[in-house]
């Protein structure tokens, strides 16, 4: 068996950063976003996710029931703050648009993500499971600085920003446990790397997509003009043109540990090819 891990990562969890009670949802500018259909998608999708990971959590938890400080740190820091993120953006979403009847949609959401979030999509090996991790909090840390940036309300940017912090000290803490596993186990990056693959090989086809569709499916009067497939590419198109590759580049490279040299050396190209499979 691994190891537990025992640095200073594993020390007990902090109290959250932030609480949703600072932020004024009255001081919105309803005028500046109410007909904005992208960021109803983008934001409303993004509330469901992060309102069903108590479920992701349960599943974590039992998967590094061998490693009291991973599965305490899971309970106590990242739940909190990830349920947080969901009932802040839900807020968002019903003072922005309250025709829409977010719960119905939620259950019909979590019905469907409850069936696919299981045990079995874990990566049987507790070190590799830690480099999906960092693969999601990439992703997560991305698409807020994404969100951010098309904001054009500022209770949202806020908002938006807010959650990007945490996402990103979400990857440092995993890619943390990470290290701490790997210095034991030692696995190859060709492990590694078909991993970091395969986990990129299935965000498009993720709880992302899940929850757009149910959003769509339950989306108000306001937003009734376009198909799924119509939506669904255009709300694709607007966060990859709109991503920021070099930084997605660099945390995906971490878990690889290459030599500084090599790292710098594969950056641009690895680049390159990630803006040519996000315009595809």
């Amino acid at each position: 068996m691994q190891s537990s891990p025992t640095s200073s990562a594993s020390t007990a969890p902090a109290p959250v950063r932030w609480h949703i009670s600072e932020i004024d949802f009255s001081r919105i500018d309803i005028p500046r976003i109410r007909h904005n259909g992208d960021l109803f998608y983008l934001v409303t999708s993004a509330s469901f996710i992060e309102t069903g990971s108590d479920m992701y959590t349960r599943n974590l938890v039992r998967h590094y029931s061998a490693y009291p400080e991973v599965a305490e740190w899971l309970q106590q820091r990242w739940e909190p703050e990830e349920l947080q993120h969901g009932l802040a953006l839900r807020t968002y979403v019903e003072t922005v648009w309250p025709e829409f009847d977010w719960q119905t949609a939620f259950d019909a959401f979590f019905t469907e993500y409850g069936a696919l979030c299981t045990d079995e999509e874990l990566e049987e090996d507790r070190t590799l499971e830690l480099v999906a991790r960092c693969v999601v909090e990439t992703g997560t840390t991305t698409y807020y600085e994404t969100l951010r940036n098309l904001a054009p309300e500022p209770v949202l940017a806020d908002l938006a920003n807010r959650i990007r912090t945490d996402e990103v000290q979400h990857y440092k803490y995993f890619f943390q446990y990470f290290r701490e596993l790997q210095a034991s186990q030692k696995l190859s990056r060709a492990r590694i790397a078909s991993v970091l693959y395969k986990r990129l090989a299935e965000m498009r086809e993720s709880d992302s997509d899940v929850a757009l569709r149910h959003v769509w499916q339950h989306r108000p009067p306001l937003f009734r003009e376009d198909s799924f497939e119509q939506q669904s590419q255009r709300t694709y198109q607007l966060v990859s043109s709109s991503l920021p590759i070099e930084q997605v580049i660099r945390m995906l490279l971490k878990p690889m540990d290459l030599p500084k040299r090599v790292e710098k050396w594969v950056q641009p190209p690895l680049q390159k090819l990630g803006r040519r499979l996000l315009s595809a």
